[in-house]
């Protein structure tokens, strides 16, 4: 009897932890900070050129989750070093996304003003290596340029970050 009472316990410990692996793995996928860049060049004055790799379930849904991940990275990560560009720092300080929650679900919803910042470099759904289906959806590679300047002086304008000038 003992037995059968430990062999129910195991069994149920290890269903538990598939189902939350599985719930973990979900939440990494669809986590805003679940992305890759490659850096690709300096644009023209004030712009930013990279690659950025985002997921999502079709892949339209995978492009315009990396635009919105690419502002993202501008504003909370920055952005790599490369051989051709140094590393560039983060506009926001590490807390101001959960500082200025209100304005931020605004700026990033559907349709919303982070897109004024992304200019895409590629058009079209990509295909080939940029394109990966992967179990849940769809891996994409999209080559965007951010208007990093404009950018900047945007959260600096509504006191979000700290204007360069500030700092000396």
């Amino acid at each position: 009897m003992f037995r059968y009472i430990l062999l129910l316990l195991f069994c149920s410990y290890t269903l538990y932890g598939a189902c939350q692996s599985r719930k973990e793995r979900k939440q990494l996928f669809n986590s805003t900070a679940n992305y890759e860049i490659q850096m690709l060049g300096v644009g023209q004055d004030g712009t930013k050129v990279f690659k950025i790799w985002a997921f999502g379930k079709k892949p339209d849904e995978a492009i315009m989750h990396a635009k919105q991940l690419a502002v993202r990275a501008c504003l909370f990560r920055g952005l790599p070093g490369s051989a051709e560009t140094n590393a560039t720092p983060a506009i926001c300080e590490a807390d101001a996304e959960t500082a200025y929650a209100n304005y931020f679900d605004t700026f990033f919803t559907v349709g919303g003003a982070y897109l004024n910042y992304v200019n895409i470099t590629t058009d079209g759904i990509p295909a080939g290596q940029d394109r990966l289906k992967v179990k849940g959806g769809y891996k994409i590679g999209l080559k965007v340029q951010i208007l990093y300047d404009n950018l900047r002086k945007a959260m600096e304008k509504e006191g979000i970050a700290k204007r360069l000038d500030s700092i000396f």
